[in-house]
């Protein structure tokens, strides 16, 4: 359900759970192959989503620790497409373009879930925009008849309402 009110745009994500829309309603998104954009940022992985990955694979190998919080770490790729400008992208990213994790496990972090969007908390309201840098880098927008705001649910994880700060602009 979608309520506008005072200039805002409010989507119920889940029930009773609501985020401030502030991205154009008619933006579409669908991943499109090879572009992987989004493996180049370390992943910061929320308590549940370290424990999640625990029972998928070796935390030890896969994580790291960056100012006290737990990230998937990055790692040199021998790929020159798709990576960042250090020549890393995340442990999880595959030679063939593909995600392991979502591939083989049928599971993603979080963070991984809100791409390529970027999630704030203003006054105590869960906000969702399109992540500036996606605009010039992600090749998934406007590219499909998928409409992001009717499927909020696949982008934002029930646990983002849980967390005392969501906010989807922390990397290594």
């Amino acid at each position: 359900m979608t309520t506008e009110a005072g200039g805002e745009r409010r989507v119920e994500v889940y029930p009773g759970k609501e985020a401030v829309v502030d991205f154009d309603p008619a933006l579409t998104f669908e991943c499109v192959d090879d572009c992987t954009w989004c493996c180049q940022h370390g992943v910061l992985l929320y308590e549940q989503d370290f424990l999640e990955l625990a029972d998928r694979e070796s935390v030890n190998r896969a994580t790291t620790q960056f100012r006290g919080q737990d990230f998937v770490r990055r790692e040199e790729k021998d790929r020159e497409e798709h990576v960042a400008d250090d020549g890393a992208a995340c442990y999880f990213l595959r030679e063939d373009g593909l995600c392991a994790l979502h591939d083989e496990h049928d599971w993603k972090p979080a963070r991984c879930s809100v791409f390529p969007l970027a999630v704030s908390v203003e006054d105590g309201d869960i906000h969702v925009d399109v992540r500036d840098s996606a605009h010039e880098h992600c090749e998934g927008l406007d590219v499909s008849e998928r409409r992001v705001i009717e499927e909020l649910d696949a982008f934002l994880p029930e646990l983002l309402w849980e967390l005392d700060d969501p906010s989807s602009d922390r990397e290594i």
